[in-house]
Order: C-alpha cells, then sequence, then structure tokens
C-alpha cells in the first residue's frame, strides 16, 4: 500500500517536473528574435507576437515545404495553446495568465518556422549551388 502511494507521488512529481521543464524551454526559445522575413510570410502588421498570430504562424509553416526531412508538428504546442485558450475562456480570473502563455506559444512557433525558413534558404541556396 505504502508503496503504491510513493509510487503515485512520484510520478505526478515528475509530470509535474516535465512540465515545468518544457514550459521553460519553451520561454527560452521565445525570447530569441523573429526576422522580418516571417512577419511578411504570416501576413503579421504587428510589431511584437501576439497571442492572436499563433494561427498564421502555423499556417505559414504548413504551406512552407521543409527541404530538409521531417520537422515538428508542433503537436504539443497546438495542444497547450488550445487548452490555456478553453481555460481563459471558462475561468475568467486566469485570463491574463493565459494570455501570456498564448503569446509566449506564438513566439515560440515563430522562432521555430523562422528557423525552419530560414533552414530552407540555406538548403535552396546549396542546391543550387550543384
Amino acid at each position: 500500500m505504502i508503496a503504491t502511494i510513493l509510487f503515485c507521488v512520484s510520478i505526478v512529481t515528475f509530470s509535474q517536473f516535465g512540465l515545468f521543464y518544457w514550459r521553460a524551454m519553451i520561454l527560452s526559445v521565445s525570447a530569441l528574435p523573429v526576422s522580418d522575413r516571417l512577419r511578411v510570410a504570416a501576413r503579421i502588421t504587428a510589431k511584437v507576437i501576439g497571442s492572436h498570430d499563433f494561427g498564421a504562424i502555423l499556417s505559414t509553416y504548413d504551406l512552407v515545404p521543409d527541404l530538409r526531412g521531417s520537422g515538428g508538428s508542433f503537436r504539443a504546442v497546438r495542444t497547450y495553446y488550445a487548452v490555456v485558450e478553453k481555460l481563459g475562456r471558462m475561468i475568467p480570473a486566469t485570463a491574463k495568465w493565459c494570455e501570456s502563455e498564448m503569446t509566449s506559444c506564438s513566439r515560440y512557433a515563430a522562432v521555430l518556422v523562422d528557423q525552419h525558413l530560414e533552414r530552407n534558404l540555406a538548403c535552396a541556396a546549396q542546391m543550387r549551388g550543384m
């Protein structure tokens, strides 16, 4: 009985640590700069990427072919964004926190799509050189 309780507590603690670590990684990547090339491709007119730009960024990613193999599908970030968005609508007291989390998700996706575009440009330039 005690072993089962310890096991369950360990699983919950490990899951919580994993979620916090994953969020910290998203926040560190989202702090990187985003080029104007992505803003133009995603038709983002604002200088700062906001939470409402998430769909446009992912649409841009879906339109750009991947010249270097398979890339991520942003499945985890899409799910997290959707959960936080629904949480913000259901519980108005968390709306400000949810908005900042959704902005972080948008910036994270923007940085990764920008890196994706950069890799594609480098690959295309390399192919032209052959």
